[in-house]
């Protein structure tokens, strides 16, 4: 699972994504799929530099936070969990998740009812390699 924020002017929104992809090695690319209805889709198309947290498997609580009905703002959220800005992309990053990535649209698609972001990867804000990932299938966590 990933959450994925984004800075709009003094406001920092995020949401947990499960629709998340490498698609490009020759530039870095990702998509990240997001309801098209949702305020979150709207500032996207206005902001264009976001990051992507690929979460890891001891943040399941903070997965469920960022994936409640009319959560406030991402710095509220982030308040009691280590955190800190990206520098290509302003936007709030949570640490302690597998990989961090800051992020920049290149191109949208709609796709039923989510808008499909396909952003090249503008750094990688870290990496660690010795977590395991949080994973939902079937609307359950695997272990």
């Amino acid at each position: 699972m990933v959450v994925l924020t984004v800075r709009d002017g003094r406001d920092d929104l995020g949401t947990t994504v499960t629709s998340f992809m490498s698609v490009s090695l020759e530039p870095p690319m990702v998509v990240a799929g997001v309801a098209t209805s949702s305020y979150l889709s709207e500032v996207l198309n206005r902001q264009g530099r976001w990051a992507a947290t690929v979460l890891s498997s001891g943040q399941r609580a903070l997965a469920g936070r960022f994936a409640a009905e009319g959560r406030p703002s991402a710095r509220i959220l982030l308040a009691s969990a280590p955190h800190h800005r990206g520098g290509h992309s302003d936007a709030l990053i949570p640490e302690s998740g597998l990989a961090a990535l800051e992020c920049e649209t290149r191109q949208t698609f709609a796709a039923g009812d989510h808008t499909l972001f396909v952003a090249e990867v503008l750094a990688a804000d870290y990496i660690a390699r010795d977590e395991k990932p949080l994973i939902r299938v079937n609307r359950r966590y695997l272990t």
